[in-house]
């Protein structure tokens, strides 16, 4: 089901999973020895960048960071590694879905850090928004995380509409 369409109609592909890891070290961390939001929000914007570059084969920019929740703290020397996944598509724009995991490195426990969506849009050569492929949704995993997507959305929409 990868890469196929019809003539005139946008391609359809499967969103990869996407993988980075990283070990935290001291200038990463704050007085505690934990790691500072803002470090951990950038790796998951290159994650999502990544995963969205994948996914669309187009230059892509982060246009809002939404819903990130901090449930763990990351401890200085700790490995960690950001999931990232397209779970919806609009005409130009992907919402990225982004998982943190904090892994001691020498036990090998893992566990869930910060959870995030990155709303970011594909761009053409004049810096424009350009329309993406649809998104495949193969299984009930992937049409349940298309409806957290779709409210990701309309929460975006509606603020923008406030505004």
């Amino acid at each position: 089901m990868n890469n196929t369409s019809l003539p005139g109609q946008r391609p359809v592909r499967v969103a990869p999973e996407v993988t980075v890891a990283d070990i935290v070290l001291p200038n990463q961390t704050n007085g505690h020895g934990t790691m500072f939001g803002g470090d951990v929000m950038a790796m998951m914007d290159r994650a999502a960048g990544i995963a969205a570059l994948r996914f669309c084969r187009l230059p892509v920019v982060t246009a809002s960071t939404e819903r990130i929740d901090f449930r763990t703290p990351i401890q200085i020397g700790e490995i960690i590694e950001a999931s990232a996944r397209v779970i919806y598509v609009g005409h130009t724009s992907l919402i990225v879905r982004i998982h943190i995991h904090a892994e001691h490195p020498l036990l090998g426990e893992r566990r869930l850090c910060t959870t995030g969506y990155f709303s970011m849009v594909a761009i053409n050569a004049q810096g424009q928004p350009t329309l993406v492929p649809q998104l495949a949704l193969e299984d009930a995993a992937a049409q349940s995380e298309w409806e957290i997507g779709e409210e990701v959305r309309h929460m975006i929409d509606a603020r923008r509409s406030r505004s």
